[in-house]
C-alpha cells in the first residue's frame, strides 16, 4: 500500500486515493473523478514534470517516514526523481527522516491496517497534522493547492493518526544506512525494529543466493548472534532485485528476527519486520564491499547512528575484492542481460544510465 500512498503525497493522485478500499463504493466515484481531472490538466497542459518537483519528492518521503512504509518506496521515490530530472541523493532522505516523526505506525510494525488510517482520516489527515513541515508551494494532480487540500482534511483517530506531540518515535520509520558495508547506502525500516537490534553486533553467515540462505534457516543452521548475508540478488545480479520475503518471513516466524540480523543487496516486502538492511550499495555483482565477506565477519549495525560496517580495513577489503574474478551474469542472452550490463546501484534507484 505504501507507494498508492505516496502517489497521493506526491501530487499525482487525487485526495483519498491512497487509502480507499478497492471494494468501497467511494472509489467508483473517485475513478470518474480521475477521470473529469485528467481532462482538465490536459486543457491546462499540466504535465507530471510540473508536478513531480524536489519539493513534492521531499513531502512524499515526509508521509512516508511519518507512516513507516515499505524499504521498496526509497528505490521507487529515488526512481521518480531521477525520471523527473531531479538529483536526489540518499543522503537528503536521512535529513527528512531526522525531522519528520514517525506517527501512524501500521502493520507489521503495528496493530492497525491500512483501512484503519482511511477510517483516520487517510493521507490527507497525515499530512495536515505534519503540515509545518511540508513544502506548501508544489502542484496537485487535483488543480488545487495542498493548502486547499489540507483544510478539508481532519484526523479522526487519534490512536491511528498520533499528534505531532505524541509520536511513535521523533524521527522517521525509515532510515538510511552508510559504512564501509554499504559506502552508497542501505535501508532499513528502523519503525519494525525492535529495541533490542538498533545496536547489533554479530558474525556473517554468507549466502550468493535467496534459496541457500532459505534452506540454512529452514535446517536450523542459523543461531542467534549471527548476521544472514544474502548477495548476488542486487539490481545486476539477480538481475532484478527479488524481494527476499522468504528469509525474513522464517526468521520471524521462527522468533529470531530479535536475534538475528539480515543483510542484503537485494530488497524487501512491505510486510518485513526485524534488522532487515536492504539495498546495500554498491551490490556484491558491482563489486560493492559486500562481495569480499567471509563467514565469521564481524559486521556491526548501528541504526541509531545509520551507520553498518564490517570489521575490516579498506586494505582488507579491496585486497579481498581484488581476488574474485570478473563477476559473471546468471542470465547471458537477451533483455536481462542488457538489464544487468546498464542498470545502476539501488542506492541510485536501480535506473538506466542516462
Amino acid at each position: 500500500y505504501t507507494m498508492n500512498c505516496l502517489t497521493e503525497a506526491l501530487g499525482m493522485a487525487l485526495p483519498g486515493n491512497g487509502t480507499i478500499p478497492a471494494v468501497d463504493a467511494r472509489r467508483i466515484g473517485l475513478a470518474r473523478e480521475a477521470g473529469r481531472q485528467i481532462i482538465e490538466l490536459l486543457a491546462g497542459d499540466i504535465c507530471p514534470r510540473d508536478i513531480i518537483t524536489r519539493e513534492a519528492v521531499q513531502n512524499a518521503f515526509m508521509v512516508d517516514m511519518a507512516l513507516g512504509g515499505s524499504t521498496n518506496s526509497v528505490l521507487h521515490l529515488i526512481a521518480i526523481a531521477h525520471e523527473a530530472g531531479i538529483d536526489f541523493p540518499l543522503s537528503e532522505v536521512n535529513e527528512i527522516s531526522g525531522k519528520t516523526p514517525h506517527i501512524s505506525r501500521l502493520s507489521p510494525a503495528g496493530d492497525y491496517r491500512i483501512e484503519d488510517l482511511d477510517l483516520a482520516g487517510g493521507i490527507g489527515a497525515v499530512m495536515k497534522e505534519i503540515e509545518g513541515l511540508l513544502n506548501m508551494g508544489v502542484k496537485r494532480a487535483s488543480g488545487k493547492s495542498l493548502r486547499e487540500e489540507l483544510s478539508v482534511a481532519k484526523v479522526r483517530d487519534r490512536d491511528v493518526i498520533r499528534p505531532l506531540s505524541q509520536p511513535h518515535s521523533p524521527t522517521g520509520g525509515l532510515s538510511i544506512l552508510f559504512g564501509n558495508l554499504a559506502p552508497e547506502g542501505a535501508v532499513v525500516k528502523s519503525a519494525a525494529v525492535s529495541p533490542s537490534m538498533m545496536s547489533y553486533k554479530g558474525e556473517a553467515r554468507v549466502f550468493n543466493s535467496e534459496e541457500d540462505a532459505t534452506e540454512a534457516i529452514l535446517n536450523g543452521s542459523i543461531k542467534p548472534g549471527e548476521v544472514v548475508v544474502i548477495r548476488y540478488e542486487g539490481p545486476k545480479g539477480g538481475p532484478g532485485m527479488r524481494e527476499m520475503l522468504g528469509p525474513t518471513s522464517l526468521l520471524s516466524g521462527m522468533g529470531l528476527d530479535e536475534k538475528v540480523g539480515l543483510v542484503t543487496d537485494g530488497r524487501f516486502s512491505g510486510a518485513t519486520k526485524g534488522a532487515a538492511i536492504g539495498h546495500v550499495s554498491p551490490e556484491a555483482a558491482a563489486r560493492g564491499p559486500i562481495a569480499a565477506l567471509r563467514d565469521g565477519d564481524t559486521i556491526n549495525i548501528d541504526i541509531t547512528n545509520r551507520r553498518i560496517d564490517v570489521d575490516l580495513s579498506e586494505d582488507e577489503i579491496k585486497g579481498r575484492l581484488s581476488q574474485l574474478p570478473e563477476f559473471e551474469p546468471r542470465i547471458k542472452t537477451g533483455y536481462l542481460l542488457r538489464y544487468a550490463e546498464q542498470v545502476t546501484s539501488a542506492g541510485r534507484g536501480a535506473v538506466f544510465e542516462r
